[in-house]
């Protein structure tokens, strides 16, 4: 079935994918491979988004005090000045010794696993009556599964699970765009005359 150009985002969407496939295909690519070394290599991201965290928080810090001082007539001058120097502490901390940070955010990753898995068991139970209702329920199972892992795992966890996390989540992220891109390309080499191909 040809495409109508009408005023639709569907139709304007899949022209652009279809136009632009290689763009796509070399950004899944791309993001495959940072997820994959991510995978095998979990301790580098997790320590980096640590890092870059603290480096976050010193900036704000930073920022923070600068306002106060260039409106120092401002009433807030004081709260202003603190609330920087907080940043600035908690900032430098988190560089200082990354693996607090990493151990705080593995808490922060079991308890939203927890609530996730809990609440996808519910509405797969509440559900129950469409089609496919199961697949909510056994994603709620995977998330508290997870949940336990880190959780009987921790301290040890919090060395490897952001980084796993953050390599799968790239590595999926990647290969959906790649088999978008793949479409793409049939779409175009479908769409191209005979005549032109070489």
């Amino acid at each position: 079935m040809s495409a109508q150009p009408t005023t639709g985002g569907t139709v304007q969407s899949e022209n652009t994918i279809r136009d632009n496939w290689g763009m796509l295909l070399g950004g899944g690519i791309i993001l495959a491979i940072l997820g994959f070394l991510a995978i095998l290599f979990p301790f580098v991201p997790g320590i980096t988004i640590a890092l870059l965290l603290g480096a976050l928080l010193v900036v704000g810090g930073v920022v923070h005090v600068a306002h106060a001082f260039s409106a120092r007539g401002w009433k807030g001058f004081l709260w202003q000045v603190l609330l920087g120097l907080v940043y600035l502490a908690a900032g430098l901390l988190l560089m200082a010794n990354p693996i607090v940070t990493l151990a705080s955010v593995t808490i922060l990753l079991v308890a939203y696993f927890l609530v996730e898995g809990v609440v996808e068991i519910f509405m797969g139970f509440r559900l129950r009556p469409e089609s496919n209702w199961g697949w909510v329920i056994a994603s709620g199972v995977v998330s508290l599964l997870l949940a336990g892992l880190l959780w009987v795992n921790w301290p040890s966890s919090a060395a490897w699970a952001v980084g796993l996390l953050l390599g799968v989540a790239l590595l999926s992220s990647g290969i959906s765009m790649i088999l978008v891109a793949w479409g793409g390309r049939r779409a175009a080499r479908a769409g191209t005359p005979t005549s032109a191909a070489g």
